[in-house]
């Protein structure tokens, strides 16, 4: 962006285990595409899309990152100057660990980006019948916990999406920008 353009930039990172969905998202969101073949990320990798809130141009700097444990030591390195963060588990029943891991990558974010701005994806809805999400709190992935921690750790909010379908996604990954920029704004002004 030009120096006389005027325009807002955040980098968001995107975590959660692996195989969850989280290129799937990214590219259902800025591509409106899905493909159904897995392929591991390896390390990170990095998407840029532009949108427009309130008339003023806004790029997202999306960070794609590898879920598998070996590569918990690059993480760190990638958090760096993050400005927002989704945290993203399955809610498959073949994935089902995905969500107790959650908490684990809350805390690694808190640790290394401090207070920004989170936003939880449930993916994979369309892999299962979404009334059993609110009729069987044992389950771990139940409305009732999910919508329990994201507001006892202060989300901006627990959104079910599906990359395939694109349910809940624009709305989820818009509610994470417009928080930023919505805090831009004000920082403008202070």
């Amino acid at each position: 962006m030009s120096d006389d353009e005027k325009g807002y930039g955040f980098k968001i990172v995107v975590v959660g285990d692996g195989a969850v969905g989280k290129t799937s998202l990214i590219k259902k969101y800025t591509q409106g595409s899905f493909k159904k073949e897995y392929i591991a990320t390896l390390g990170t990798q990095f998407s840029k899309y532009e949108e427009e809130i309130d008339g003023e141009k806004v790029e997202l700097f999306l960070w794609d990152i590898a879920g598998q444990d070996q590569f918990q030591a690059l993480r760190q390195r990638f958090y760096t100057g993050s400005s927002g963060a989704i945290i993203v588990f399955s809610h498959s029943p073949e994935q089902n660990q995905s969500y107790v891991h959650v908490p684990r990558w809350f805390d690694d974010l808190k640790k290394h980006c401090g207070n920004i701005p989170l936003v939880l994806f449930g993916n994979k809805v369309d892999l299962i019948d979404e009334a059993n999400l609110s009729s069987n709190p044992g389950s771990p992935t139940s409305n009732i916990n999910v919508e329990q921690f994201a507001k006892d750790n202060k989300f901006i909010g627990y959104y079910k999406t599906s990359a395939l379908t694109g349910q809940g996604v624009t709305d989820a990954f818009k509610a994470l920008v417009k928080r930023l920029y919505a805090i831009a704004k004000i920082s403008d002004f202070a």
